[in-house]
């Protein structure tokens, strides 16, 4: 358990308040830290919670080492791709597949804020943010928190309004780490999706991360626009984890489980006088739910804009074709007019991995876009491109 040594001062006079130590906030705050830019800054951390827990897990692709190497947990050269027509080890050179874990996050991120004389940190419930004559309130359960001249950076997501231009579909997982009785796995090799189980819902697949030959990590994960009843999770893991993978005898040792939106909804990274970030600032990828990596991308253009004292509400972090790629895939996805592993089962058997994931990094350029696009199913994505066109 953290002990977090940094109390909260009655004085106000912030530089930078951080709302959320999620991935999004401690990302932001460990990059200026890191950065030795704002020793003389007052900078207040707030969240709901002690970051105590092993929450969730973070899995990337990620070509040579990133900023948050030293957490990595399990990386992989090699990953498995699987339909019931389709199957191949993919080549996805420069690039590894590396996974996160929350815990370890956590533990590496605060280990380096308490050290930090000029960081304050709250532990509350964020009810409210409002702004009165230019002026912001962080309202939270047990104080408010006035602003003042500070730059308000906020990661909690909340969902928009439903109406006819936006999608809202969700990417849920519930995970099992399994021991086997014996060994089982190839270490080196991860499975990336697997879509040989029963689509009954809609988009589902099984990606599985081996940490040696008896101890993995099998996710069961959904494309929907709701969530099952949590003994369906159950069964379909464990149907996978009898059929599949071929265990009868096995442990499961934890669980974890989440939730990550899939929208098309327009995200404004400053409005109302705060600055969005993470989920709450457009950095999900629509068609993937990949996050982790869009973060330390924003994160590092915010503090290498601070640092240069540059115009942070002009930043702009992804060029707007990629907004109307993920648009028309969710179209598909969420009118039932291509199912998820037709969509992805297409892509990887006709592209290299390497390509695909620079397209879903938001990286590829116009001409390798389109050779990738000219691969899948291109009258179906035409017709969807050009309803989200014109709406």
């Amino acid at each position: 358990m953290m002990d977090y040594n940094n109390t909260p001062s009655k004085n106000g006079g912030y530089h930078y308040i951080i709302l959320g130590a999620g991935c999004a906030g401690l990302s932001l705050l460990i990059r200026m830290i890191e950065s030795g830019k704002f020793a003389d800054k007052k900078i207040l951390l707030i969240d709901k919670e002690q970051k105590n827990k092993n929450d969730r897990t973070w899995c990337f692709w990620e070509n040579g080492k990133g900023f948050f190497e030293p957490v990595v947990y399990r990386k992989w050269d090699d990953l498995i791709f699987r339909t019931h027509n389709f199957s191949s080890l993919l080549d996805i050179q420069p690039y590894q597949y590396k996974m996160i874990r929350g815990l370890d996050f956590y533990n590496y991120c605060f280990e380096k804020i308490k050290r930090q004389a000029n960081v304050e940190i709250i532990v509350d419930e964020i009810r409210e943010i409002s702004q009165q004559n230019g002026q912001l309130s962080i309202l939270l359960g047990n104080e408010t928190v006035n602003a003042g001249n500070a730059v308000v950076f906020n990661s909690l997501y909340k969902p928009g309004s439903a109406n006819n231009k936006n999608f809202y579909l969700l990417q849920h997982f519930k995970g099992w780490m399994i021991q086997a009785e014996k060994e089982t796995f190839n270490p080196e090799v991860a499975t990336l999706m697997d879509f040989r189980i029963q689509q009954r819902y809609g988009t589902c697949f099984v990606y599985v991360l081996p940490f040696n030959a008896k101890e993995a990590l099998v996710e069961y994960t959904l494309f929907t626009d709701s969530l099952l009843k949590d003994e369906r999770y159950e069964l379909e893991l464990k149907d996978y984890v009898n059929n599949f993978i071929g265990l009868n005898f096995f442990k499961v040792t934890s669980k974890e489980f989440g939730v990550i939106p899939m929208t098309n909804e327009k995200f404004h990274f400053f409005k109302n006088g705060v600055y969005h970030i993470g989920t709450a600032g457009g950095q999900t990828k629509a068609s993937t739910g990949y996050t982790f990596q869009f973060i330390q991308k924003q994160t590092e253009a915010i503090v290498e804009c601070l640092v240069n004292n540059d115009n942070l509400s002009e930043l702009k972090f992804s060029p707007r074709r990629f907004h109307f790629y993920d648009s028309t895939l969710l179209h598909l996805l969420a009118n039932g007019k291509l199912e998820g592993k037709e969509i992805f089962g297409r892509l990887f058997s006709k592209n290299k991995a390497s390509q695909i994931f620079k397209f879903l990094d938001n990286e590829s350029t116009l001409v390798e876009e389109i050779k990738i696009m000219s691969t899948l199913q291109i009258r179906k994505f035409f017709k969807a491109g050009v309803a989200e066109f014109f709406k």
